[in-house]
């Protein structure tokens, strides 16, 4: 880090943080550094203190995300629990900070009566995660919201950008250059509290009765490819309980891979790279990873 150079920093920092802590697979070696900021002016003091060459990674709820065993030689920033205004402006657009998690930027735009993005109640990660991926569930997609986001890069420059200035395709925004987001203004539209409140009890349930809930893994690993489901590709393989190590697919929903027994990374990363070597040998298609593998294997 270099010497503090304007405002001292209120946030947290932690030195060699294990990072099995803080992601949704349990797994993941330490982070050489670890901060926590106060808050959103916070983290722009701390942005303008750091090293022009300090590698950075931002961590939300750490779901999508599967850190090796070696951990990561730099610095972590992370958001939840810090970056979380959320409030409805004059304008009736929504806003929310980037470390909130998106199931309670949903029910909060149901509580006030407003609709279109109950969809969020199902992603399993923070805003700015899913405006990163631009993730999506049961039809929606983030960015279908958003009407205007903020940014910052790591000289500590906050911008508003528009959706036009990005190209956005189904998990992929490209266009950031250096920056992360902040948090973004969503659009929605007036409507009932109940029926809002009742939309979101309904996908959830959904969601329950599909997916291994409230077990240890990062939320869908592959991408759907064009027109197919992954979960239908990794089933058709016969797939579905494979297992390394303490890393095993899902019965449930063959495109989750579980921790189940005291996993290692590499377990996990091993069956991915198994997962799909045998759709590609078996049902010609190349899947995608959806989730971001960080850090260094371990030595």
């Amino acid at each position: 880090m270099a010497a503090m150079r304007d405002i001292p920093l209120r946030g947290e920092m932690r030195l060699d943080e294990p990072l099995a802590r803080h992601t949704s697979w349990r797994v993941g070696g330490p982070a050489k550094r670890f901060y926590r900021p106060a808050d959103s002016a916070d983290l722009v003091a701390f942005l303008r203190q750091c090293d022009a060459d300090e590698p950075l990674f931002w961590l939300g709820l750490g779901s999508n995300l599967l850190v090796r065993d070696g951990g990561f030689n730099g610095t972590v920033i992370a958001v939840q629990g810090c970056l979380e205004r959320l409030e409805l402006r004059k304008d009736a657009l929504l806003y929310a900070e980037a470390g909130l998690s998106c199931a309670r930027v949903a029910r909060f735009a149901a509580r006030q009566g407003r609709v279109g993005i109950e969809f969020l109640a199902g992603i399993p990660g923070t805003m700015g995660g899913a405006l990163a991926m631009n993730a999506g569930a049961f039809g929606g997609e983030t960015w279908r919201s958003v009407a205007w986001v903020e940014t910052v890069d790591r000289c500590g420059n906050v911008r508003r950008r528009m959706p036009e200035s990005f190209s956005v395709g189904y998990r992929q925004v490209d266009g950031l250059n250096g920056e992360w987001f902040l948090g973004a203004a969503l659009a929605t539209v007036q409507g009932d509290v109940a029926a809002g409140q009742q939309r979101i009890r309904a996908l959830l349930a959904q969601r329950a009765e599909s997916q291994p809930i409230g077990l240890p893994s990062c939320g869908s690993v592959f991408r759907n490819p064009a027109g197919d489901h992954a979960a239908r590709l990794i089933e058709a393989c016969g797939l579905k309980g494979m297992r390394i190590g303490g890393a095993v697919v899902s019965a449930k929903h063959a495109n989750f891979i579980i921790n189940s027994d005291q996993a290692s990374a590499a377990d996990i990363e091993a069956l991915i790279t198994l997962v799909h070597d045998r759709v590609a040998a078996e049902q010609g298609v190349q899947l995608q990873p959806e989730v971001h593998i960080l850090g260094e294997s371990e030595q």
